[in-house]
């Protein structure tokens, strides 16, 4: 991760120097901008040459912390390969330097650590020049954690399935005990006896048996936890149902939901939420071999509802089911929300640019929407209609995975997920985001280059910040 430190005085001679606008610029840099004919409107950045180099970044008349945090990635695009810069920010507020700086380092992130040759030189350190460098610390200590979170998650979704398989996977949530979080993996015989029978069937093909992972974080608080489902299918080659093979090798992120989820408990623990929290991850390898799930095969799963299988290539709703029941009904949530790279349909409706939202409380999906938007990890409602369930009626079991291939083109499969879902999800307040299609980018975009996104991390700290951090309220309201 980016390194920040903030002082006082003025640039080291020689370094790559930024200046945001918003603030009174001295009277070169005013010179140097009227003479590029730079505005400093939002999104424009000035790369100056020179000794030493300079970057005029522009941003709106009345900035929002993601404005602040857009101008610095593109910043940190612009130096990507200037291992140090300083950032002349004397007039800035400190939320807004460590806005502008969260920035920098979501863009400066890469992942090498497969590379052997041919490694660019990066950004690796910016000084902060401030007017008050304690205040200025502060705020960027407040923000680092979602920061290193979203990191953290974009390293795991970026591993190749044989790096990260489901053993190694779970050794990697293990790590993360060092930071205060409860870490209980659950393995193939445990699963049984606890009847995992949708998880265990999903990855009963698979080298290495699939895992349950439940990370806790205690909180400071006694109160029933807020709770993180996770799809974390460490590839998924559809199964029997196997995919083309154009594309296939973007299925190693099929398991961005857990990272996701995973990233937001660290982030939580490196700030010291006060909520109690638990992640439920469902870790499995969708794979092809001869005890493979099939098609018209009747799963038995851990809620005791037993699920007709339609399409093996749907396996994420399956993994899911069973750890919606295990948070709801064995951990006793007071909130779920989950996160999957769930469905096709999604990315069809809404592309590369808003997951899908799903749920069963509006006050839950507002929260959501919200938080979405501050963090630049936009969400769009979707709908979970009663056709959608019925359209899951099975003749031999007490609910069919999805609609049959043959039933028409353009089936609602995301809605049709989210029904699913639902039946799992019970009465507990529950949102599904379904986030395929922005769990990586093609593209470099505002606050990363192209690659992993660590989607929903910063979504579900803020969310957990802004709705959670109190303790509940007694059932019959205050006394």
């Amino acid at each position: 991760m980016l390194k920040l430190c903030f002082r006082r005085g003025d640039p080291t001679p020689g370094l790559p120097v930024i200046w945001p606008s918003g603030q009174d610029w001295p009277a070169e840099i005013t010179a140097l901008a009227q003479a590029a004919g730079f505005g400093a409107e939002a999104g424009r950045v000035l790369d100056a040459p020179g000794l030493p180099r300079r970057v005029l970044v522009g941003l709106p008349a009345s900035p929002l912390r993601l404005d602040w945090e857009k101008a610095g990635a593109a910043a940190a695009a612009v130096l990507a390969e200037a291992p140090l810069a300083m950032v002349a920010a004397p007039g800035l507020a400190p939320d807004s330097v460590a806005a502008f700086a969260a920035g920098m380092a979501l863009r400066a992130w890469r992942f090498d650590r497969h590379r052997t040759r041919d490694r660019k030189p990066a950004l690796a350190r910016v000084t902060c020049l401030v007017a008050d460098p304690a205040a200025c610390r502060a705020a960027w200590e407040a923000a680092a954690p979602a920061i290193r979170g979203c990191l953290f998650a974009r390293d795991l979704v970026s591993e190749p399935a044989n790096h990260l398989t489901t053993r190694r996977f779970a050794a990697r949530l293990e790590d993360l005990a060092e930071f205060g979080i409860q870490v209980d993996i659950w393995g193939r015989k445990r699963l049984e006896k606890a009847g995992f029978g949708a998880l265990l069937a999903v990855g009963r093909g698979a080298a290495e048996p699939p895992r349950l992972a439940v990370l806790r974080w205690p909180g400071r608080f006694d109160a029933p936890p807020i709770a993180l489902v996770g799809k974390g299918l460490v590839f998924d080659t559809g199964g029997i149902s196997i995919k083309g093979a154009q594309g296939m090798e973007a299925m190693r992120a099929d398991m961005a939901g857990a990272a996701a989820c995973a990233g937001a408990i660290l982030a939580l623990a490196l700030r010291n939420c006060p909520a109690p929290v638990v992640a439920v991850l469902a870790i499995a390898e969708n794979a092809t071999g001869a005890d493979s799930y099939r098609p018209g095969d009747v799963l038995r799963t851990a809620s005791g509802r037993t699920v007709e299988v339609v399409d093996t290539d749907a396996e994420g709703r399956l993994v899911l089911a069973d750890a919606l029941h295990h948070a709801t009904a064995t951990l006793g949530a007071r909130v779920v929300v989950d996160l999957a790279t769930l469905t096709g349909a999604i990315v069809t409706a809404l592309g590369p640019h808003r997951a899908g939202l799903f749920g069963n409380d509006a006050a839950l999906l507002a929260a959501l929407a919200a938080s979405g938007e501050e963090t630049g990890e936009h969400l769009w409602p979707m709908p979970i209609g009663a056709r959608h369930r019925t359209d899951l009626h099975s003749d031999i079991a007490d609910i069919r995975q999805c609609m049959p291939a043959g039933a028409g083109r353009l089936q609602p499969d995301a809605s049709h997920a989210a029904a699913f879902l639902a039946e799992f999800a019970g009465p507990t307040p529950w949102a599904h985001l379904d986030i395929a299609g922005v769990d990586t980018q093609d593209k470099p975009h505002d606050l990363g280059p192209a690659g992993a996104t660590g989607f929903g991390v910063r979504l579900l700290d803020r969310l957990l910040s802004a709705q959670y951090e109190e303790p509940p309220e007694p059932a019959g309201g205050r006394p």
